[in-house]
This record gives structure tokens, C-alpha cells and sequence, in this order.
């Protein structure tokens, strides 16, 4: 067996001992590099899956820290740093957000080999599919590790389990057709049709001929037979996008074929038998709608058999970091060569950002930065957000240090999968504290679907 290659970036003078006397442990060999710039050029090559880095909390080294993992995004970190009795929010947010690990020094052999043991393991499944640290869905365009994505895609295997109708409710770019998608995918009609439709798009004197079909000679310019979109769905899945747009009359339809499963073709007599899933989704309360008299009452009974709630990004605690990563490897071939990746600042304006538009509008700025930008480094501005757009407010170090704690433990607990043990073996601090702090930000530890 090839020994495993490891590229050691020593910033401090403290001795590293075993680690500096190559190979220092059995199946691994160790690069030694002390210089950051020739350590960038070496973490870029690709060769490295791994990298230990040791460093303390002074600005300078804190900025090199940034300057190789932004060059290394598919490689895993483990830092080495010296006891501290307090960390400051910038470190802290270093190590949460971009080490698989740290150890204090002197460091202990087993105890930091079995660390890159399972670095290693990970760093592989980095390199082989991009986003194999997040749970992925519907040909991986679903990427979150946030406890309410989590519980999203729990909910989404147990609704694709069961072939009733779906009411998918949630805002505008949060993702509704690719969770329907997804469903489609897992379910015993994977094999048959899913078809899309927009109810919001189609002219109100074309619905009921598109959904529905037409005969040859129904109405003028019917120079054929039409096939619509729900007996183009037969055997397969319809998912009926803002479904509130629906009018009345073609609400009325529509209960009849959730009800009877049958259709009639606009200038037929004849009813077509048609065997197809339905999934409707809507960015309006369709609750209010019925108040109002704008929506069937019986028509959102037989939709809300099973219900999905698609989460805002803002609720995402922890997904922003996750999808902009994702999208600008997603969207390099239109980037120019020189970047790299997001700036420190520029990650910290989108956290802060609240994205009335969802992950549609953080695609849309993503690709508009990898355009716009000139330097290494995506800013803001490349974004289009600046102060008055993304950090609204100042924020007190209290705030800063409880918000990067709340997220060092929300994303402890979506990765041991609500294990309080591992999570709190994963923190490195007892089952004790890590109850105290659930507590105190009130953390849900035992996320259950939502109906």
C-alpha cells in the first residue's frame, strides 16, 4: 500500500516533534512547506487530500489559514494550536467553519492519526463527487446539512414512499419542483413521466386545453388533437407549480380528476382514464386563499393528503456557506481564471444577507460575481451586495460568539445525525454542556417532519 501523501504548513516556532520526522507515523509520508506562498502553489496542484496547519489566532496567520483553503476546497484541514483560554470570534469562526479538526499542542499521535484517518475517508469522497459532505438530492441540485434541510429530506423518503397527492408549500426560489423531483425520482413511477407545469404562465383561455387536452376541431385553430400535460403524465408524476394561480372553473376540473381519475378532452364526449401522481405547489397561503374564495376548499383537502415544507434560505443556519461553494464550482466554466473563491468579508455579508429571492437569487449572484470580478477573490460588491444590502446591522461580540456557537453546534448535530454523544464527542466537550447549550440557544436536538 502507497503511503498516504500529507502536506505539513508549520506558521508557529513551538516544535511540532513526531510530525516533523518524516514518515512519521506507518502509511502516511508528510511534505514539510513553511512558506505560505510556496504552500499555495502546493495545495493547488491537487496532490494533497489532507493537511495539518499550525497556526494561533494572530490576524496574519489567520489571513494565510483563509488563503489555503480557499485554494484547496476539496481538501480536508486539521489544525494544531496551543491552549488558549479564550478564542477570539475570528479564530473561532475559522475553525468551525473550515477544519475538520484541531488538536492543542503537544499534540498525541494515536489520537491525531485517527483524526486524519477519517479526514482522509472524507477528503476522498470530496474528490470523487463535490458535495459528498452535504446530503444531496434530485441530481445533487438539493445541498443542505442545516437541521431544517435534514428534515426536509427525511420527509421527502417518506413521502415518496406512499402515491397520494402532495402539497409542496414554501417561498418563491426555495426549490419546490426539484424536492418534487426528487419525490418523482424515489418512488415506484421513477420509470414514467414527470412533467412540469406552471399554472401562473398558461393564458386563462388556454388552461383547461393544456392540462386537459383538446380533439381536432374543438375551437378554431384546433387543426389536430392535443395531448395535455396530465395524460402526458400517465404512469408518471404531474407536479402543478403555483397552483394558487388556478381559476376557479379549472380548479373545478381539477377535483374531478383527483376524485374520479378520469379526464375529458376539451370537444370530446369521452372520459380518459389516466393514472398519475399529483404534486401541487404554491408560494401563497393556500389557506388564506380559501378564506378569501380564491381556492377550492375541497380541492386543497384532496391536494394537502401529504404535506412538504420547503424552508428560506434564511432559515438554512449554515447552507449559505455550503451552496455557494457548490454553485461556483457548479458555474466555473464561466468564471474568469483567476478566481478562487469568496472572500472572507463577501461570506459575511451573504450570512448576513436575509435573500428575499432564495437560492434562485443566490444563483443569480453567484454567476453574477464569477462575471464581474476582477480580482482573486469574490467580494460583495461582485455580488451586488454591499453594506445597506447585506449587513444590515452592527453586531455586539455577545452576538458574534453566540451566533458562531449556536452554528458550531447545530452543524455537530446534523453531522453525527442528533447522536448528543458524537455530537458532543465531535465538540469535544461533555454530554453535560452540550445539554446547557441546546438549552440555551434552544436548539431542537430531535428534528421531527413537519405536517
Amino acid at each position: 500500500m502507497s503511503p498516504r501523501n500529507l502536506l505539513l504548513i508549520p506558521l508557529l516556532d513551538t516544535p511540532l516533534g513526531f510530525l516533523e520526522t518524516p514518515p512519521f507515523y506507518p502509511d502516511w509520508k508528510a511534505s514539510i512547506c513553511k512558506e505560505p506562498d510556496e504552500a499555495i502553489i502546493h495545495v493547488s496542484n491537487g496532490h494533497f487530500l489532507v493537511g495539518i496547519l499550525s497556526l494561533d489566532q494572530a490576524p496574519e496567520k489567520i489571513e494565510i489559514a483563509h488563503r489555503l483553503i480557499d485554494h484547496a476546497p476539496l481538501m480536508e484541514w486539521i489544525a494544531l494550536i496551543p491552549a488558549m483560554p479564550e478564542y477570539s470570534d475570528k479564530f473561532n469562526y475559522l475553525l468551525v467553519n473550515h477544519f475538520n479538526d484541531f488538536h492543542t499542542l503537544p499534540a498525541n499521535p494515536p489520537l491525531l492519526v485517527q483524526t486524519l484517518g477519517h479526514a482522509w475517508g472524507k477528503a476522498q469522497l470530496k474528490n470523487a463527487h463535490p458535495i459528498q459532505s452535504t446530503e444531496t438530492m434530485a441530481n445533487q441540485e438539493m445541498v443542505g446539512t442545516s437541521p431544517a434541510m435534514l428534515t426536509v429530506f427525511k420527509n421527502i423518503r417518506k413521502i415518496a414512499g406512499v402515491d397520494a397527492p402532495l402539497l409542496i408549500d414554501g417561498e418563491s426560489g426555495t426549490g419546490k419542483e426539484l424536492a418534487a423531483l426528487a419525490i418523482h425520482e424515489r418512488s415506484t413511477r421513477k420509470k414514467g413521466p414527470f412533467i412540469a407545469v406552471n399554472c401562473g404562465s398558461i393564458p386563462t383561455n388556454l388552461i383547461h386545453s393544456e392540462l386537459f387536452g383538446h380533439e381536432k376541431g374543438a375551437f378554431t385553430g384546433a387543426h389536430q388533437r392535443k395531448i395535455g400535460y396530465i395524460e402526458s403524465a400517465s404512469d408518471g408524476t404531474i407536479f402543478l407549480d403555483e397552483i394558487g394561480d388556478l381559476p376557479l372553473d379549472q380548479q373545478t376540473s381539477l377535483l374531478r380528476f383527483l376524485q374520479e381519475k378520469t379526464i375529458t378532452p376539451v370537444g370530446s364526449s369521452k372520459s380518459i382514464t389516466i393514472d398519475a401522481r399529483v404534486i401541487a405547489a404554491s408560494h401563497v397561503n393556500l389557506e388564506d386563499a380559501v378564506k378569501k374564495g380564491t381556492f377550492r376548499e375541497d380541492l386543497y383537502y384532496r391536494l394537502n393528503v401529504l404535506y412538504l415544507k420547503m424552508p428560506a434560505l434564511r432559515e438554512r443556519t449554515g447552507d449559505i456557506e455550503l451552496l455557494s461553494k457548490y454553485f461556483f464550482k457548479h458555474f466555473q466554466n464561466e468564471k474568469r481564471e483567476q478566481i478562487t473563491g469568496f472572500s472572507q468579508r463577501a461570506m459575511a455579508v451573504m450570512n448576513a444577507y436575509p435573500w428575499p429571492g432564495n437560492v434562485r437569487e443566490l444563483i443569480n449572484r453567484i454567476r453574477r460575481s464569477l462575471v464581474m470580478c476582477d480580482a482573486r477573490l469574490i467580494e460583495a460588491k461582485d455580488l451586488g451586495l454591499d453594506r445597506r444590502g447585506g449587513l444590515r446591522h452592527t453586531q455586539s461580540l455577545d452576538d458574534v460568539r453566540n451566533k458562531a456557537e449556536k452554528l458550531a453546534i447545530t452543524s455537530a448535530l446534523a453531522r453525527s445525525r442528533y447522536n448528543l454523544s458524537l455530537a458532543a464527542q465531535d465538540l469535544q466537550i461533555s454530554r453535560i454542556t452540550l445539554y446547557r447549550l441546546i438549552e440555551k440557544h434552544q436548539i431542537d436536538n430531535n428534528p421531527t417532519p413537519q405536517n
